[in-house]
C-alpha cells in the first residue's frame, strides 16, 4: 500500500543505499560533419567532441539555408579556422556551425570579427555547464526517507491527478532505462552526446531526476512513487560524467542546444534543467522559443554562487532551490528573481543505476519535485501558459520556516495541494506540520 507520501520501500531500498555524494547539474545536420583522422581527429582524449577546448559556435540564418556550405568554408578560410561540427535548430530557424579556434588566435578576437559579419546571427564560445558540488548525507537521513512528497502536499492529490500523459523532457545525463522503477516510464531517450560512454547504464544524475518526477514502484512494498508516477518521461542526454560517476556532470551550449531544440519540436510539456552556468545567448534563444510555445521549463539554482547561474536567471523559467525536512532553506548571496521556488532536495530517496536507491541532496533534486507538481498542474488544465504557471506556484507557495539568513518574501516552498485547488475548487488540503 503506498505511504502517506507517495513512496513505497522495504528493505530493498535499504540495502540499496550507498551513501554516495550528490550534486545539481544543465539531430542530423544538414552540413556534413568532419570526420574521420588528421586534424579533425579529438585533441583531448575522452573528451567528448563537443566540449574540446577553443570552440566557438555561429549562428547563420534560416533565409541563408542554400548557401550555408558555402558560407561555412568561407568563414573557416577567412578566419583560418577548423570546422568540427554542425546542426540545425528548426525550433529558431539556424543552422549552427562549430569552428575550434588555432592557438595562436585570440577567442575575442574571432568572435568580434564573426559578429561584424552581416551573415552572421550569432557567435559564442562553446560554454561548459555543470553540476553543483557533491553534499554529503547525513546518518539521521534514514529516518525522513519519505518526507518529499508530504512536505509539498503531493501525497494528497496523487489521487485525482498523476501527470497522466503529460510530456516531460529531462534534459541531463541519461537515466537507466532498466531501473525497475523506470521500466515502462520512459517513453523515448535522446543522446546528443558524441564520445565517451554512450550506454545510461551509469547515469546516476539524470536517473535520480527522472525518477523524483516520474518513477512507479515496480510493485508494491518495494521501490518508490515519483511526483508524477504517470507522466510521460523521455530522457534526452546532454551531459556526461568526465571520468566516473562520482565526477560532476558536464554539459557544452552545443548539446543542451541541440537537446532543447528537440524537446521544443517534439512538444514537450514541461522541460526539466537541473543543471547550470553562465549566461549563454544561444541558449536564451531557445528558451524563449520554448516559452512562446507554451513550454514550462524547470531550473536548478546554483546556490553557492553569486548568482543563481544559468538558466535559472531567467524569468523565462522556474527557479528552484532546495529546502530540508522542515522547510528549512539557507539563502545564498545572490539577489532573488521574481519568484524562486523553493522544493524538498535535502536527503531525499531516488533511484540510482543497478536497480539500487540512495539518500541524495542538491537543488537538482529541488527542480524535480517542481517538475512532477507542474505536470500534475498541467494534466488538470491543459491550457494554462508558462506564466500562469509560474504565477498559480507563487501565489499558493508558503513562505520558509526558520530559515536564516529569512529569505525574501519571493521565496516560497511550492504546495502542490494549495496549487491544484484552484484548479480543482472540491479539493479538500490538510497542512502537515513539516517537523522540528
Amino acid at each position: 500500500m503506498k505511504t502517506a507520501t507517495g513512496l513505497r520501500f522495504v528493505h530493498r531500498i535499504v540495502k540499496g543505499l550507498m551513501g554516495v555524494a550528490f550534486f545539481a547539474l544543465a539531430a542530423c545536420a544538414t552540413l556534413p560533419e568532419p570526420g574521420g583522422g588528421g586534424p579533425d581527429t579529438l585533441s583531448e582524449p575522452g573528451v567528448p567532441k563537443q566540449l574540446q577546448s577553443r570552440q566557438i559556435i555561429v549562428a547563420l540564418a534560416e533565409a541563408e539555408r542554400t548557401q550555408w556550405d558555402t558560407i561555412a568554408q568561407d568563414l573557416q578560410t577567412r578566419h583560418q579556422l577548423r570546422r568540427v561540427g554542425a546542426f540545425p535548430l528548426t525550433s529558431i530557424g539556424v543552422q549552427c556551425l562549430v569552428f575550434q579556434v588555432p592557438l595562436e588566435q585570440s577567442m575575442e578576437a574571432i568572435l568580434t570579427r564573426l559578429r561584424a559579419d552581416s551573415r552572421v546571427q550569432l557567435a559564442q564560445p562553446n560554454q561548459p555547464f555543470e553540476g553543483l558540488a557533491a553534499v554529503n548525507v547525513s546518518s539521521l537521513a534514514y529516518i525522513r526517507l519519505a518526507y518529499g512528497a508530504r512536505l509539498i502536499h503531493a501525497d494528497q492529490v496523487q489521487s485525482i491527478s498523476t501527470g497522466q500523459g503529460v510530456s516531460v523532457v529531462v534534459i541531463d545525463t541519461g537515466a537507466d532505462t532498466h531501473h525497475p522503477d523506470l521500466q515502462g516510464r520512459i517513453v523515448a531517450t535522446q543522446n546528443f552526446v558524441d564520445g565517451g560512454e554512450p550506454s545510461f547504464a551509469t547515469d546516476t544524475h539524470g536517473t535520480a531526476v527522472a525518477g523524483v518526477i516520474g518513477a512507479r514502484a515496480a510493485q508494491a512494498g518495494a521501490g518508490l512513487d515519483g511526483i508524477a508516477p504517470d507522466a510521460a518521461l523521455t530522457v534526452a542526454k546532454a551531459c556526461w560524467y568526465p571520468d566516473s560517476a562520482s565526477a560532476k556532470a558536464r554539459c557544452s551550449s552545443w548539446t543542451l542546444a541541440k537537446a532543447l531544440d528537440f524537446a521544443i519540436n517534439h512538444q514537450a510539456k514541461v522541460i526539466n534543467l537541473s543543471l547550470g552556468g553562465g549566461p549563454d545567448a544561444l541558449l536564451t534563444r531557445l528558451l524563449t522559443a520554448a516559452e512562446n510555445r507554451g513550454i514550462v521549463v524547470v531550473a536548478a539554482t546554483l546556490e553557492n554562487r553569486d548568482d543563481p547561474g544559468f538558466p535559472a536567471l531567467l524569468n523565462t523559467v522556474i527557479p528552484v532551490m532546495a529546502c530540508d525536512p522542515r522547510g528549512h532553506v539557507v539563502w545564498p548571496r545572490w539577489q532573488a528573481p521574481a519568484f524562486v521556488a523553493a522544493a524538498p532536495g535535502i536527503d531525499i530517496v531516488a533511484p540510482i543505476p543497478q536497480d539500487r536507491y540512495d539518500l541524495l541532496s542538491g537543488s537538482s533534486l529541488a527542480a524535480a519535485h517542481v517538475t512532477g507538481i507542474v505536470a500534475l498542474l498541467i494534466q488538470q488544465d491543459p491550457q494554462r501558459s508558462p506564466e500562469q504557471i509560474r504565477a498559480l506556484l507563487y501565489t499558493t507557495a508558503r513562505q520558509p520556516t526558520g530559515s536564516h539568513p529569512a529569505p525574501p518574501p519571493a521565496v516560497g516552498v511550492v504546495d502542490a495541494c494549495a496549487a491544484l485547488a484552484r484548479q480543482v475548487p472540491a479539493l479538500v488540503c490538510h497542512r502537515v506540520d513539516p517537523g522540528p
